[in-house]
């Protein structure tokens, strides 16, 4: 095998973690707002923490700043164009949730949305602010999860970087020692 150098700006595309998800968030003014996020990571299991990366210069940044609480939803590939519209737009000008056809319904322990059309969604608070500040990087902690149980081997999407997704294929199975 032979390999080649990997410019530096292009390396990420190698390490993206998946699944891209939509992040809630809501305004003062009650207004919810989404985007798609695909730098995340499971940093515990129980209780359930998960940390990513979001832009300052991003408007659910200073939403989720101000509110220190969000809603993970986890799309299938059949929203794949309002995932990408989601990120081709700001919500400081755009009512997402309105040009995308996606439906916000009320969360049980936070004030953002989960989305309707998504096949899971975890309800966030952010556990930790150490590293806000130097990387942009959230820690948050999993209040509430739901998921559709008539969804078992979804076909998520997962950010190759340029406008370019993979899509989660066919599930094997095998031996482990894992509970």
């Amino acid at each position: 095998m032979v390999k080649r150098a990997v410019p530096m700006s292009r390396a990420y595309r190698l390490l993206e973690p998946g699944p891209v998800l939509l992040v809630t968030t809501v305004a003062r003014d009650g207004r919810p707002n989404v985007m798609p996020l695909s730098w995340h990571t499971v940093m515990e299991f129980e209780p359930l923490l998960v940390g990513f990366v979001m832009s300052a210069g991003d408007y659910s940044y200073g939403l989720l700043d101000a509110s220190r609480e969000c809603v993970l939803n986890i799309p299938t590939v059949e929203l794949a164009r309002q995932v990408v519209g989601c990120g081709n737009c700001s919500g400081r000008t755009v009512d997402k949730f309105a040009r995308f056809g996606l439906t916000p319904r009320p969360a049980a322990t936070v004030g953002a949305p989960l989305i309707d059309e998504c096949y899971a969604s975890l309800e966030c608070r952010v556990r930790d602010r150490r590293l806000m500040s130097r990387y942009n990087f959230f820690v948050l902690e999993a209040l509430k999860v739901w998921a559709d149980p008539a969804v078992k081997d979804p076909r998520t999407l997962h950010h190759r970087g340029y406008g370019r997704f993979m899509v989660a294929g066919e599930t094997i199975k095998l031996a482990s020692k894992m509970p």
